[in-house]
C-alpha cells in the first residue's frame, strides 16, 4: 500500500515530531463522517480513568461517533489479508491531552470482523467490539448501520446516511477536533500509554446526515442534545505505532 507509507513523506503538519521507531500497522480509510456535540466536561470527566482528563474547548467537552469503512489493513512488511482487511468500523471517543499532546481516548469501537476485535483489543488494549455492520456508498452518499448484540458488549446501534456536500471547511473547530495524533490508554497499573498516528492533513468537508445515534452514546450515561457539527473525509492513508509510555 504505497499511499500509507508515502504519507510519513508529509510532516511538516504534525503537532511534534514522528517516532524515532518503526511503525507498526497501515490502514487506509474510506467515506468517514466526523459527527460531534458538546457535552459537559463534568459527563465527560467520571467517565475517563485517572489521571486523564477532558481536552477541552470553550469549556465543553466533546464526544465524537465516527462511522467509515477500513481498508488495507496490514502489518509493516506484509501485505493485506483480502478478507481480513476490508471491513465497517465504528467509534465513540471524546479528546484529552498528556503532557502537551492532544490525542483521542475511545469510548466504544464496533467493528464487523472478529478477529479485528481481539487483536485489537490485545495489541491496543483498545475496547473493541463485534457487532453486525453494513456501509454501503454510491451517488447519493453513504449508508451505515451497525447493531452490536448485547453478549458482545453494552447493547448499542447506528443508523445513518450521509454525504459531503461537495465544500471544503478549514473551519478552527473542525481541525481542532480531527487533527490529532495518537491515542490514549490507561493500563491496569493505571499508566498511560500513547498509540502514535500518522496521516496528511485531513482533507475535511461539510457534511448532512441523518442520524440515529443516541444509543451509542447511552451505555457513557449521555444523552446527545442538540445538532451535531458534522464533516466529511472521503480518505485517509494512515500509519500507526504500538503503544509506549506517554
Amino acid at each position: 500500500m504505497p499511499r500509507q507509507r508515502h504519507s510519513l513523506a508529509a510532516v511538516a503538519h504534525r503537532p511534534w515530531p514522528l517516532p524515532d521507531r518503526p511503525w507498526l500497522m497501515g490502514q487506509t480509510w474510506h467515506d468517514l463522517l466526523f459527527a460531534h456535540w458538546s457535552v459537559s466536561s463534568e459527563a465527560v470527566n467520571r467517565l475517563l480513568p485517572p489521571p486523564l482528563t477532558p481536552h477541552l474547548r470553550g469549556g465543553r467537552a466533546w464526544l465524537g461517533i465516527t462511522p467509515f469503512v477500513v481498508s488495507g489493513l496490514r502489518l509493516r512488511g506484509t501485505p493485506p489479508l483480502p478478507w481480513l482487511s476490508r471491513f465497517p468500523e465504528l467509534n465513540v471517543r471524546t479528546y484529552v491531552e498528556v503532557h502537551g499532546k492532544p490525542g483521542i481516548y475511545f469510548f466504544s469501537l464496533d467493528t464487523a470482523r472478529r478477529p479485528a476485535v481481539s487483536a485489537a483489543r490485545h495489541a491496543y488494549r483498545l475496547p473493541y467490539f463485534h457487532a453486525q455492520m453494513r456501509a454501503e456508498t454510491g451517488h447519493s452518499g453513504t449508508r451505515f448501520s451497525s447493531v452490536r448484540p448485547s453478549d458482545s458488549g453494552p447493547a448499542a446501534s447506528l443508523d445513518a446516511s450521509y454525504r459531503s456536500t461537495g465544500v471544503p471547511t478549514d473551519d478552527p473547530l473542525a481541525r481542532w477536533l480531527a487533527e490529532r495524533y495518537c491515542l490514549y490508554v490507561v493500563d491496569e497499573n493505571g499508566a498511560v500509554l500513547r498509540g502514535e498516528i500518522h496521516h496528511p492533513p485531513w482533507p475535511l468537508e461539510a457534511a448532512e446526515a441523518e442520524l440515529d445515534a443516541g444509543s451509542m452514546a447511552s451505555p457513557l450515561g449521555i444523552t446527545l442534545e442538540g445538532k451535531p457539527l458534522l464533516h466529511y473525509s472521503r480518505r485517509q492513508d494512515v500509519v500507526l505505532w504500538s503503544l509506549a509510555p506517554a
